[in-house]
């Protein structure tokens, strides 16, 4: 009699979650794409395009008739630096390597100069990384998407996989638990796209709520109601403990606005004023290349107040009042940041000449650090703390226009906000874009303080230009 062995093979675990995961990625693009923001439907786009090919390079528009190219990016875009660009769905660029300054050459074949091209597509928060070589890497809200739905199922599955190996049997248990993994992590991508979307609606539903221009137009309108209160304690060098009412604004991960009440004193205030009386210059702006410039966006004085740190054992009043600055930003912000290297305190005046006049002394909406949304570039501002020492009659509050939070100036108080994520390292998306309002009728005396993140005595601020990148790498792009 002849006997059959029936040997069971163990199950393999690909096979037999292959055929799933074809049907759950479609189901989770799905369901990501239902409850990522909606936009309105039309064809412009903006693009974000951040340069990290080592080379310099410029963008064109290619006229679609006449096949033309048209300079886009004015002044050239460095290495590490990010150029927003309005377009249409459909619109052809090319992106052009450009010769280095030190050697005149490209980086090509044979020293050829090296292009690239993208389209503007239909989706949503494109971003145009341009990689070594100069390769155009094309990310928008769909790829994101599937991205994110491919990693969630890669996790779950990696789960599955090992649970299978250890116990073969059990596979419709296994199959319920996948199921599972799968519903929570779509729960998770819900509830962010949840949060986003209801924040920027409360956003859109308060700002359309106030009828005057939404910068500066009321000037009498009060302080925008603090979404709770905290308190911060500090010991000055005097070994005495202040205690100090903190208003938080916006307590978002990458955008943080916080009042701090009774922040500075007469004494640090009077002491800040009379060092910088004689330094005082016309405030400037970045020019977009790096550098510079004077600009009718902002009108005001300026002087820069270098601290002497070997003078704070001493009860230094400038020295004493910096130490509060970089001990409240580590309150806040997990970096532990040092003073070395970084900006020097800034003295900066508004003045008032009436209502009649047609150029106040005011700053437009701007954002101190990168406000784009992408990585953070290390070395460049993340956060910053304005000091009030002297308020006016009439204007001259702060307005976060994106964030429909509005700063009426308090004097000896300071108004803190960053625009960093510290997990993530993605910069704000723009609810820290703010602006000074026109100072009509009094003086307005602030004292502010730019934090950066990456520097230190071999790295100082000034070894970066206004792009946030190092004068040593600009020079030879």
């Amino acid at each position: 009699m002849t006997m059959t062995t029936t040997v069971k093979r163990p199950i393999d675990p690909l096979l037999f979650l292959s055929p799933l995961a074809n049907m759950l990625i479609p189901l989770l693009l799905l369901l990501l794409f239902t409850w990522h923001p909606v936009h309105a439907v039309d064809s412009a786009r903006s693009i974000q395009i951040m340069n990290e090919s080592s080379r310099r390079v410029e963008v064109h528009w290619i006229h679609p008739d006449t096949g033309e190219l048209v300079l886009q990016s004015t002044p050239d875009i460095l290495h590490g630096a990010s150029f927003a660009l309005n377009s249409f769905v459909g619109h052809a660029f090319e992106v052009r390597e450009l010769p280095t300054k030190k050697t005149g050459v490209c980086g090509g074949e044979e020293e050829a100069c090296r292009v690239d091209y993208f389209t503007v597509n239909k989706n949503q928060d494109q971003v145009i990384m341009i990689k070594d070589g100069v390769e155009v890497e094309h990310t928008d809200s769909k790829t994101i998407a599937s991205k994110s739905a491919s990693n969630l199922l890669d996790d779950c599955k990696s789960v599955a996989k090992r649970q299978l190996s250890s116990d073969p049997e059990s596979a419709g248990d296994i199959l319920e638990d996948l199921a599972k993994c799968v519903q929570k992590g779509v729960a998770v991508e819900i509830e962010r796209a949840n949060e986003e979307i209801a924040f920027q609606a409360t956003v859109r539903k308060d700002m359309a709520a106030l009828v005057e221009n939404y910068t500066c137009a009321d000037e009498t309108l009060n302080s925008t109601e603090a979404k709770r209160i905290e308190y911060w304690e500090n010991w000055d060098g005097d070994n005495r403990r202040r205690q100090m009412k903190v208003q938080v604004m916006i307590d978002r991960p990458a955008s943080k606005i916080h009042t701090i009440e009774n922040f500075l004193t007469a004494d640090e205030c009077r002491a800040v004023e009379e060092t910088a009386a004689p330094l005082l210059h016309d405030a400037t702006v970045a020019d977009g290349s790096g550098g510079s410039k004077l600009s009718e966006s902002r009108k005001a004085k300026q002087a820069g107040i270098k601290v002497n740190w070997e003078k704070e054992a001493d009860g230094d009043l400038i020295a004493r009042l910096s130490r509060r600055v970089y001990d409240y930003v580590n309150h806040v912000l997990p970096f532990d940041i040092k003073e070395n290297g970084q900006e020097d305190l800034m003295s900066i005046q508004y003045f008032g000449r009436g209502p009649d006049d047609e150029a106040p002394d005011r700053y437009m909406p701007h954002c101190d650090g990168d406000c784009n949304g992408l990585d953070f570039k290390p070395g460049n501002r993340m956060a910053t703390i304005v000091m009030y020492c002297d308020v006016p009659r009439v204007g001259g509050a702060t307005r976060f226009r994106n964030s429909n939070v509005h700063i009426r100036p308090k004097k000896y108080a300071a108004t803190f906000f960053s625009y960093i994520d510290p997990v993530s390292m993605k910069m704000d998306s723009g609810f820290t874009e703010h602006s000074g309002c026109p100072v009509v009728e009094g003086e307005k005396k602030i004292v502010t303080q730019w934090v950066r993140l990456g520097v230190d005595d071999e790295n100082p601020w000034n070894s970066f230009n206004t792009l946030g990148i190092k004068y040593s790498e600009a020079e030879n792009q």
